[in-house]
């Protein structure tokens, strides 16, 4: 896993998807900090990041959880 700042000085701790494998391609990673969610293509670790608030991501995760 790699560390980021959050840009308060605080690393995020990053956990990359299930779907991931070390044989495979990768895929995404997800960081969590007290009011966002931080993601990552963990190909491009260094690109940039997106960040959501927690009832975004609740939604994006309900949502893909059904499809």
């Amino acid at each position: 896993m790699t560390n980021s700042s959050t840009g308060n000085g605080s690393a995020l701790e990053w956990f990359k998807s299930s779907y991931s494998t070390n044989d495979g391609p990768e895929c995404v990673e997800v960081a969590f900090a007290p009011e966002t969610i931080h993601v990552r293509d963990s190909k491009h670790a260094q690109s940039p990041q997106l960040a959501f608030g927690p009832r975004p991501w609740a939604a994006f995760v309900s949502y893909a959880a059904d499809h």
